[in-house]
């Protein structure tokens, strides 16, 4: 208890340096005192009050500080600061102060008429004649690290679900069940989408209410799927190496497992024109078999045929079969490996998500 108590007080502290800071610039604003845990029991439920003058009119700027800043701390937080600038009046201003506030969180505070400050750097201060807006453009390390997480394999597992089926509600067992991951991973999941109010909770479970939000974020933190990559040469192609492949592709054999990837997955799924070369994902025994079935010679350069073997499974099991026998990506994870595969790889993703990944708001 003691040490959440010490790292509430250097925020709060932290928080009225950079409140400080950013009120001293504006010359009309004379500062007079920023009270951390006012005393007075009008001003109590604030955090921090700063007592300010506007030429000869005095102001009080009531903060609310959070250890967190993600939109449903934010919106929770929002009533009570409020309800308490209602009470004091007009000479009340309200302003949440956080670590990090995301653009999303950035929204709910300007949703409610409520400035804010973070200790990144961005702020928006609107009253009387004070308009102070600053915004910064990259997110802190330690917030990057925290989104990043949400989509490392095993969450990534649980998000290629969910995002198969955007309208269905799903309780936690379900979801670790067949995303075969554990219940608390499940939560720390949740968790995370509930915080940044890409999710909801419905009678039936937890349920997507920002779908295409959630791609866009996953998009951007992306990073390609750690595999050894291979290159190989085939005299086979078009509908000749397509039947070939239909009689290794397999996501689930324990013979081993293959699976059209990246412009061939999308070639199947929504159509943007062919590229010369084919390729899949395959475990070790996949890699044997479809070096056989497509009768692949080793190739240093030259190669029409890119075999990536990943470290997680997680593309195997969430893999679809969009035509008899023809195994590929799913929809979410062709789209994210487009998104990084250079070339035309943009936009064959965009078409992708326009033809099969376009849910309505």
């Amino acid at each position: 208890m003691l040490k959440v108590t010490e790292q509430v007080k250097e925020l709060e502290s932290r928080a009225v340096g950079v409140l400080g800071k950013i009120i001293g610039e504006v010359p009309a604003i004379q500062v007079e005192a920023i009270d951390v845990e006012p005393p007075s029991s009008r001003d109590r439920g604030a955090d921090i009050v700063a007592h300010i003058q506007i030429g000869n009119e005095p102001r009080l700027l009531l903060c609310e500080v959070k250890s967190s800043g993600q939109p449903r701390h934010v919106r929770s937080g929002l009533l009570d600061l409020r309800n308490l600038a209602a009470r004091l009046g007009r000479k009340a201003v309200p302003i949440f102060i956080a670590p990090y506030l995301s653009p999303e969180a950035q929204a709910v505070c300007r949703e409610n008429n409520v400035g804010f400050v973070d200790l990144a750097g961005n702020a928006r201060l609107v009253f009387d004649s004070v308009f102070i807006e600053k915004l910064v453009a990259y997110a802190p390390p330690a917030e990057r690290r925290e989104l990043k997480s949400l989509f490392k394999p095993k969450s990534a597992q649980i998000l290629r679900l969910m995002l198969r089926e955007p309208k269905q509600a799903w309780r936690v067992a379900d979801l670790a069940r067949d995303a075969d991951v554990s219940l608390g991973h499940v939560s720390n999941v949740r968790a995370g989408l509930l915080d940044r109010e890409w999710a909801r909770l419905s009678e039936d479970g937890l349920l997507l209410s920002e779908p295409g939000v959630l791609l866009d974020a996953w998009r951007a933190a992306h990073e390609p799927l750690e595999a050894k990559r291979v290159g190989f040469y085939t005299v086979l192609h078009g509908k000749a190496l397509e039947e070939a492949a239909r009689h290794v592709l397999d996501p689930h054999s324990r013979a081993g497992r293959a699976v059209f990837a990246s412009f061939s997955a999308a070639h199947w799924l929504a159509p943007y024109g062919r590229t010369a070369t084919q390729y899949f994902y395959a475990d070790s025994a996949g890699v044997e078999l479809l070096k056989q079935q497509l009768k692949l010679a080793p190739s240093s350069k030259g190669e029409n045929v890119v075999v990536m073997v990943p470290k997680d499974d997680g593309v195997f099991r969430d893999a679809i079969e969009p035509a008899p026998g023809v195994f590929c990506t799913s929809d979410v994870q062709t789209y994210l490996d487009l998104c990084t595969a250079g070339e035309r790889g943009g936009e064959a993703a965009e078409h992708l998500r326009r033809t099969r990944l376009n849910w309505p708001a």
